[in-house]
Parts: structure tokens; sequence; C-alpha cells
């Protein structure tokens, strides 16, 4: 990767964590760790880690003598993440070949990134792998976008203002909803004791622009999908019409989110 395209990663990144860790995605993380049963002295895996808010709140848990591992495709996620915990051991690579020996972890965890890996299944059975006997696994993903209803007028929002490719990066976390399927192909992945338990959570962003541009400016880019500043100041627009029945007394964007939580364990 050349110098200019890890420079648009990192400032990606940095929009992720800044709009939707605080918004979004924190909450989840204890409620992850607390399924998995994260322990003292446990060795602790998060495959697509992101910008690491997971892996930030294992790290407690298993000091000190455990070892937390945030696994992730991309190099500009990980800069971010290791800029905010030098303490967790920060790998590149590829959830659908973990670059770790089998039985290597007692827990493996994951927080929304199981949607967007190309094999799925894979990605789970090679989980299973690194687990130990009896290791625990609990992944996050989100319920279907019909049960999401404010990204579900944001993904119709986006297809009429700023085409298909916008509109398909915003559904794509939204394919795992399906909670007996999911649950099912984590059972062919070899966990026993598979559960799927729905969460209903809440995003609380500082505003309508904020919850559109924590989008458009951090998830879309990660995506591939980088949309000129005329095409985002025009959704921006409409998004204060088109979603302003979401904004609460104090002008935040505030609305429930429902998401599935699988775990398991390895026989």
């Amino acid at each position: 990767m050349n110098d200019h395209a890890l420079a648009q990663e990192v400032e990606a990144a940095r929009a992720y964590e800044s709009l939707f860790v605080p918004s979004l995605f924190r909450q989840w993380a204890p409620q992850l760790l607390d399924v998995a049963r994260v322990a003292t002295g446990d060795r602790v895996l998060d495959v697509a880690c992101g910008t690491g808010v997971l892996a930030r709140e294992a790290l407690p848990r298993v000091q000190p003598a455990g070892l937390v591992v945030g696994l992730d495709a991309m190099a500009g996620m990980l800069e971010v993440a290791r800029e905010l915990a030098p303490a967790v051991v920060w790998r590149q690579g590829d959830a659908q070949q973990l670059p770790f020996d089998s039985q290597a972890f007692e827990v493996v965890v994951s927080q929304f990134g199981l949607m967007f890996f190309p094999d799925k299944p894979g990605a789970l059975r090679e989980m299973h792998r690194v687990l130990v006997p009896s290791g625990r696994l609990a992944v996050a993903v989100f319920d279907v976008l019909e049960r999401n209803p404010t990204y579900a007028r944001e993904v119709a929002l986006l297809a009429r203002t700023a085409g298909e490719a916008a509109a398909e990066a915003l559904k794509a976390p939204f394919v795992l909803g399906d909670a007996e399927a999911l649950a099912r192909m984590t059972r062919e992945a070899g966990m026993e004791a598979v559960e799927v338990t729905t969460l209903r959570g809440t995003a609380d962003f500082p505003g309508i622009g904020n919850l559109l541009e924590a989008d458009l400016r951090g998830w879309l880019p990660v995506m591939g999908v980088n949309l000129d500043e005329a095409t985002i100041q025009e959704v921006l627009a409409r998004a204060q019409e088109e979603l302003a029945d979401v904004i609460d007394p104090r002008g935040r964007a505030v609305f429930e989110v429902s998401v599935h939580l699988v775990s398991g364990r390895r026989g």
C-alpha cells in the first residue's frame, strides 16, 4: 500500500472512531464480553477489530496475565487502534485465513465484522479452529434492515440521492439478520451450545448531520464508496427534513437499533 492510500485509510478510520464508536458501537462491547465470559488470564482474539473498541474493553478484564490480540484487514484501522491501545497486540490479516495456530485462544469475539466477509462460514470455521477445547465464541451482527427502520429510511434516501452503490454499502451490515440462519451457520462451523440473543440498543448521535456524516464520511469510504462533496451536502440537506422525527428535545438524533449476538463453545 502506498503512502497516499494508507493516509486515506487512516482518515476513514479516524472518522469511524470519532463518529461511530461513541454513538453506536461502544455500548455492545461489555455485553459481548460478558456473554463470552472473558476473565483474568484469558487469551482473547478480536476478529475484524476495526479501531479496537472491543479489544480495548477486553484488555482490563484479562490483565495482568492474559493477552488481547486484535486482527483486521485494513492497515488504516490498525494504525488508529495502535495509537489508542498500544498494550493490545495488533495484527493485519484475513479473518478467513487466521494467521494463528490452532487452539491458540480461550475466547474469540467479533463485533459487527462477520457480515462483510466474502466467506462467512469459512471465517466461523477459522474462529472455531483457533479456540481451545471448550473455548468460547461471541459474535455481534445487526438484525435485518426491516427491524432497524431508521437505517432503512436512510438507505432509501441514499438510493434516491447518492445512487445504488451508496445504498448497497449501507445495506451490507444487515445481511446476517436472519437469526435461525445465523445459528445454523455457526453450528455448521463446529460450535456447540449455540444461542442467538436479539438485543435492542440505542443509537445516539449529536445530530442528524452527525448520523449521516458518520455513514457518508466514515462508513461509505471503508466500503469503497467515496461521494463528492456536492452529493454529501445534498444528502445532508434532505436528511434534515426526512429524518427530523428522530431528533430528541436536546437536538440529538436518537433511535432504536436491533442486533443479534450469537454465542457458542468449541466442543
